[in-house]
């Protein structure tokens, strides 16, 4: 028997366990990015085939300014849900807080710096807040923040007072959500975000070898450079042939990219992973588990509402359903989708920005068909039931593995 013939057999029997633990971690959620996109293109060529208006530049760069508002707001959530916890009040907040900037601005002359700072503080505050409560007081968070959206839903409506609605004018405070670069800008903004990620990547490379740990080979290095500069550049050049780079995008990315940072890369942020795996485990490790959850409530005050000053600055105008409808659900669906769990201690700020994209694409793809009320429902609760459905089935393969 010839030594090709002998190889052969080993050579299959060891892609059948590579294709099997690829199978493994994609249904754990260790290749929860990989799902996402997959599920991305999926929902893309379904409405795409449906409506041939979907993947055109003007439609993809409204979709952008669409997920904005969700995909900060949703920031602010993955840090909840990294400790196992659930804000429901996010959407309240947004609302109220885009309602404070605007009562300010037009009906006491505030100038549109110093309104907009008002109301981060009082998402600020309002988290703070409910954080203390939940954590002084043991209650559980889902009733703090339940008692929160009641209650800020009503200051809501106490703030804007008798006319209900008010328009936004001041160019500073629209600009935020319809200020659009020029291609010469675009161009710049994705050589700077190439540039960065392949020093990041090289730095990160050259850190782990130097300690004598384990690194990616500069094949697979260069093979997620290639990816991300390949997806930059297709980005750029379809938002140049529309309106050009939109500065809510870029927005939307820096608080991405900052809070990924944050919580994967400071002291802060892997207390809030142990808190979130084990409270109990990383109180006896010395964290100050109280001061932690308090801090990252008012995190996700703070996200809510620099959210709904950007939906308010997108729409030009707040009212009484600021902040309501689908938007909390949309904002909590979205990560769990993208693969941060419900359960407390895995997932990244990274999901913020996907589970929004195909929060938004779903629902963009529904207003193109012109779907009912009815309809959009149906399949938003779907689309959370199934995010819940995926979290829980990939938490018991986790344990079903002896790994947490």
């Amino acid at each position: 028997m010839s030594e090709a013939a002998v190889s052969a057999p080993a050579d299959s029997e060891e892609a059948v366990p590579k294709s099997k633990e690829t199978l493994r971690r994609l249904v754990q959620g260790d290749l929860a990015s990989l799902r996402v996109v997959i599920g991305l293109a999926l929902i893309w060529a379904i409405f795409q085939f449906e409506n041939d208006r979907f993947l055109s530049a003007q439609n993809l760069t409204n979709l952008m300014l669409q997920i904005t508002a969700i995909g900060l707001i949703s920031v602010g959530v993955v840090y909840v849900l990294l400790l196992g916890e659930i804000d429901l009040s996010v959407g309240a907040v947004s609302g109220l807080a885009a309602a404070v900037m605007a009562v300010l601005n037009v009906k006491h002359g505030w100038s549109p710096y110093l309104a907009i700072v008002a109301a981060v503080a009082v998402g600020m505050a309002i988290g703070l807040l409910q954080g203390s409560l939940f954590s002084r007081f043991v209650v559980p968070s889902f009733v703090v923040t339940l008692a929160g959206l009641l209650a800020w839903q009503g200051a809501l409506l106490q703030v804007l007072g008798s006319t209900g609605s008010i328009n936004l004018t001041d160019p500073k405070i629209t600009g935020l959500a319809n200020t659009f670069y020029s291609d010469a800008a675009g161009w710049i903004f994705a050589a700077i975000v190439i540039g960065v990620y392949g020093a990041v990547l090289f730095l990160g490379h050259r850190r782990r070898v130097a300690a004598g740990l384990d690194s990616e080979s500069f094949a697979r290095l260069g093979l997620r450079f290639g990816l991300v500069a390949v997806v930059t550049i297709v980005a750029v050049t379809v938002l140049n042939s529309d309106r050009g780079v939109p500065l809510a995008l870029m927005i939307l990315l820096a608080f991405v990219v900052g809070m990924e940072y944050v919580v994967k890369r400071t002291g802060f942020g892997r207390h809030v992973f142990a808190v979130g795996g084990n409270a109990e485990a990383a109180r006896r490790a010395g964290i100050r588990v109280n001061r932690i959850r308090v801090a990252v409530f008012g995190i996700a005050g703070t996200m809510a509402a620099i959210g709904g000053i950007m939906a308010a600055s997108r729409l030009l105008a707040v009212n009484q359903n600021s902040g309501g409808n689908e938007l909390l659900l949309l904002a909590i669906a979205g990560p769990v989708i993208a693969g941060t769990s419900l359960f407390g201690g895995r997932g990244s700020v990274w999901t913020a920005l996907m589970g929004a994209l195909v929060i938004g694409s779903i629902s963009n793809g529904m207003d193109l068909l012109a779907l009912s009320s009815a309809v959009k429902f149906m399949v938003t609760g779907g689309v959370l039931l199934l995010a819940v459905l995926v979290d829980a089935i990939a938490r018991q393969q986790r344990q079903g593995s002896g790994r947490v």
